[in-house]
């Protein structure tokens, strides 16, 4: 399933997104600015569906950020687990795609996990091998309270 991209204002991302990223890398570079990327993916389960909603931020140095985002629906109900990993799958795929294009401009890359460091919250259960899965894929690992991409950015567009 390809995924449609789109900024927080709504306007839609026409170009693929290594080719939307890059451009904005350069032109963001171009004006001065150092950027820092952070990916994360929330979800919001309903009764017959889950909406998932994936962000890439961009963070530029001192002078705030913007991102791009992308939602999409799985048919059917998920646990928690399987849902909590499904984010990370997503989130985990997207840096892949974009990795090799950040290492070029030599971008900093974050991918974070809507999952719950402490034992008491649901999430947890999923922490170990959400956290293997990022760090074997050689990404930066970030969780909750650290994880604003997944947990406030990504949130607030389900």
């Amino acid at each position: 399933m390809e995924m449609k991209w789109r900024r927080l204002n709504g306007e839609k991302v026409l170009a693929p997104l290594q080719q939307a990223v890059e451009d904005t890398l350069i032109r963001e570079q171009e004006a001065g600015h150092k950027l820092k990327v952070c990916i994360g993916t929330d979800s919001q389960p309903h009764s017959t569906n889950v909406e998932f909603a994936t962000a890439i931020v961009f963070l530029r140095e001192k002078k705030g950020g913007f991102m791009f985002i992308s939602n999409f629906k799985h048919q059917g109900p998920m646990g928690i687990k399987e849902r909590m990993i499904t984010e990370v799958a997503k989130s985990v795929e997207v840096a892949y795609s974009l990795c090799d294009l950040l290492d070029l401009y030599d971008v900093e890359l974050e991918v974070h996990a809507d999952i719950n460091t402490d034992p008491a919250f649901q999430s947890n259960t999923a922490l170990k091998e959400a956290m293997g899965y990022i760090l074997s894929m050689g990404f930066v690992f970030k969780a909750k309270p650290d994880a604003f991409a997944s947990s406030s950015c990504a949130d607030k567009v389900i």
